[in-house]
């Protein structure tokens, strides 16, 4: 029997009765009206925290060691995005807080080669036999010693704090699709390798907020252990099916390339290599500084032509690559230009940077080196605020 209230009797389709309006395909969204978030280029984060550790290895200041971890920090907690691999600056920084405290119970337990008149504590000291000279287990503690310590991991923890602020803000698999194409392999086991440690870390969380939600123990050796294997086994998954999605997408496959182009890739790529090295010998010596320059960017054109050649051995396409914009320029040049300001300052006033210990002076905090340092927050105002995870 045929519905009468599906057509009106005059035969047409009768209007729906709402009150608004129904959504025409042109006002409807389309692929091409979805932009993609705005985001800086992975290399110009790298270049920036590289720079900023460059910075850190220049001085051992403490008073600028602690600007400069403050900037990376204000940088991160700004600009970072919601993905697994922003998890990983926590972990960097408890990492550097156990390289300051070891560094610290070496220098109290295996003793010191600065001199120092200000004792602390006297340990009980073990007597080692002849073969182990310069090398002693307890004996005095001094000020200075423990302060030149301080200094020397600061540095070191500086250093690691500023790689993990690159960890939290750069998107590995999108700086793997901006590496040439002759590094396309060692940027894979490099991608890889950076993303362990974020992915580890999701896993122990992940399982912890599962176990404490079951009641069982989730610290201790025993909640270590039980949570040990299921990280281990999902590791092993994940590598599995990283290596099965690899060998999918033809990974390791080349092309056919003329003797005569591998001969020259391997020429240029090897000098310019060695023309890098020998100019970053001439600019670290003082004998060298007339041909360090020079050298180095000859060294840096040949590695550049040498892995142009090198990329037709890895026939590959970019789908959407990443593009140098003018705020990917201005974040790498900012670290660029506290490293150069570091540099300019050591060789003009290297007293500033590097605090006597012998004897023990109150470091200063020296105005030009650390308002260069503050060029480094110069990110935090020009990345785009993340809304979204970065795809």
């Amino acid at each position: 029997m045929r519905n009468a209230s599906a057509r009106p009797a005059g035969g047409r389709a009768a209007a729906p009765k709402t009150g608004g309006t129904l959504p025409t395909p042109a006002s409807a969204p389309g692929p091409a009206q979805v932009n993609r978030p705005a985001s800086l280029h992975p290399g110009a984060w790298w270049l920036w925290s590289l720079s900023l550790g460059t910075a850190a290895t220049r001085t051992t200041n403490p008073l600028l060691l602690a600007l400069l971890i403050t900037t990376s920090a204000y940088v991160v907690a700004t600009c970072r995005r919601t993905s697994p691999w922003s998890r990983s600056y926590a972990a960097f920084v408890k990492l550097a807080l156990a390289v300051l405290l070891v560094r610290l119970l070496f220098a109290i337990t295996l003793g010191s080669p600065i001199p120092g008149t200000h004792v602390l504590v006297t340990l009980p000291e073990l007597p080692l036999p002849d073969w182990a000279q310069g090398i002693r287990l307890g004996g005095r503690v001094t000020a200075e010693s423990l302060v030149f310590a301080l200094y020397d991991g600061l540095k070191l923890a500086t250093l690691l704090i500023c790689v993990g602020a690159a960890n939290a803000l750069a998107n590995p698999h999108r700086l793997l699709k901006s590496l040439p194409g002759a590094l396309y392999e060692l940027g894979v086991a490099v991608v890889v390798a950076l993303t362990f440690a974020p992915h580890l870390i999701a896993d122990v969380q992940r399982l912890r907020s599962a176990r404490r939600l079951r009641g069982r123990p989730d610290t201790g050796i025993r909640g270590l252990l039980q949570v040990g294997l299921p990280v281990l086994e999902g590791a092993l998954e994940r590598s599995v099916a990283l290596a099965a999605a690899m060998d999918a997408r033809g990974y390791g496959r080349t092309a056919e390339v003329p003797p005569g182009v591998r001969r020259t890739t391997t020429a240029l790529t090897l000098g310019g290599l060695l023309g890098v090295c020998a100019g970053t010998y001439g600019l670290l010596t003082a004998e060298g500084g007339t041909y360090g320059i020079p050298v180095l960017l000859a060294g840096l054109t040949a590695a550049l032509a040498g892995l142009r050649l090198g990329g037709r051995r890895t026939p590959r396409t970019r789908y959407r690559p990443d593009r140098w914009d003018v705020r990917s320029f201005l974040v790498a040049g900012s670290g660029a230009a506290v490293a150069a300001a570091m540099f300019l300052a050591g060789a003009d006033d290297p007293a500033a940077l590097h605090p006597g210990v012998v004897p023990l002076v109150a470091p200063t905090l020296p105005l030009l080196p650390a308002a260069a340092v503050l060029l480094g927050l110069l990110p935090a105002f020009l990345a785009p605020t993340p809304k979204e995870p970065s795809s």
